[in-house]
């Protein structure tokens, strides 16, 4: 858990200083990256966004898909989304002291504002767009896609149920995950 939150944060193969389990983490969150990024299911879903959203559209894609995946939690757990996401946020603060500094400012505003459990809800996506716009260099407004997505919100729903399934089994398979 602790290397998959912290993946993107970490350069390169800079992680010998890390232990087994979260060197195993970084490597398979960046599987999942590739995975996700090749998926023709994913590419879909993209690409309704990629000619007004460019390069941020994958930006987009991970966050709707991470809305689907909160908002359908119950189908791929037997406990619930709000007992998960505390779970996740105290076993994270454990290892805050070794995290690289972005990842620790992304724990923080992510246990101030509850993303994990917020992101069931699409308003709360909006308002995530808008923070993460403000932080992006360029001044892209990324809530703007929101009515698009509210208008291919079933089928988008609809093509992250087969992605997801098609990842977990990959995941699976995976000698990280195992």
């Amino acid at each position: 858990m602790v290397g998959n939150f912290i993946a993107d944060s970490v350069p390169g193969n800079h992680f010998e200083h890390f232990t087994q389990p979260i060197i195993q983490g970084i490597k398979l969150h960046r599987k999942i990256d590739d995975y996700t990024d090749h998926h023709p299911i994913y590419l879909s879903s993209k690409h309704r966004f990629s000619t007004q959203f460019d390069k941020y559209s994958g930006v987009l894609m991970d966050i709707f898909y991470d809305h689907f995946l909160a908002k359908n939690f119950h189908l791929y757990s037997s406990i619930s989304l709000d007992a998960y996401t505390q779970s996740v946020y105290s076993n994270l603060a454990h290892y805050l002291p070794i995290m690289p500094e972005q990842a620790k400012r992304f724990y923080e505003y992510m246990t101030k504002h509850h993303i994990l459990f917020n992101y069931g809800s699409a308003s709360h996506i909006e308002t995530v767009l808008t923070h993460l716009s403000h932080r992006i260099r360029h001044r892209i407004e990324l809530h703007q896609s929101m009515p698009l997505f509210i208008e291919q919100y079933e089928e988008i729903e609809s093509e992250f149920f087969v992605f997801f399934d098609d990842l977990v089994e990959y995941c699976k398979k995976q000698p990280e995950f195992l």
